[in-house]
């Protein structure tokens, strides 16, 4: 395996996450969002407030399926990729998958505290959104747990997010320098 593809609910720290992972691993980070936003000239919630939700999912899958040829890289996912079209399986094919798992009132907490729009939750009050998120979360659950691993994204300390991925066996070989220098940590035999 040469990608890790971090997917979950909006709130779970995907794309902090990606970016420290990728840093302790001497890897490149890229996120869906980022990626999306780049290539079509409009913010992810300027596209859902023009188009509609339908279109944006065809694109984001087409982004996502971009990432096929990258090597060494932590891809972090928009919370909603996973449960589209067969992005989930296209991932767990194409790299390897980590299920950011946030609990409900955490993502609406971090949601309603974030810089960050999320056009799912835009306009809505504490109330709505917590009511809004545990239905949401409910629905996408199923997808994110399809994942090869699940961790605990609140207070998620990243050297054991990497001795898990090295105990999974997917040719991870920890970097001993933080931030490790930009070099493949892979086995040749991977």
């Amino acid at each position: 395996m040469n990608k890790i593809y971090l997917v979950g609910y909006m709130g779970a720290g995907k794309s902090t996450t990606a970016r420290r992972l990728a840093s302790r691993l001497g890897w490149e980070v890229v996120d869906t969002d980022d990626m999306f936003e780049e290539k079509y000239k409009i913010s992810v919630n300027d596209f859902f407030n023009k188009y509609d939700e339908p279109l944006y999912r065809r694109l984001e899958s087409e982004v996502l399926k971009s990432t096929e040829g990258l090597q060494n890289v932590v891809v972090a996912t928009g919370g909603g990729t996973a449960c589209y079209f067969d992005n989930m399986e296209w991932m767990n094919i194409h790299g390897f998958t980590v299920f950011m798992r946030i609990s409900p009132q955490a993502a609406v907490d971090r949601v309603i505290h974030s810089r960050h729009k999320r056009p799912l939750a835009e306009g809505k009050n504490e109330e709505e959104l917590t009511e809004f998120v545990q239905q949401h979360y409910a629905e996408r659950l199923p997808f994110y747990e399809q994942a090869r691993l699940t961790v605990k994204s609140e207070d998620l300390d990243i050297d054991s997010l990497v001795t898990q991925l090295v105990a999974e066996g997917i040719g991870l070989v920890p970097c001993p320098e933080v931030p490790c220098p930009a070099s493949p940590i892979f086995d040749n035999n991977s």
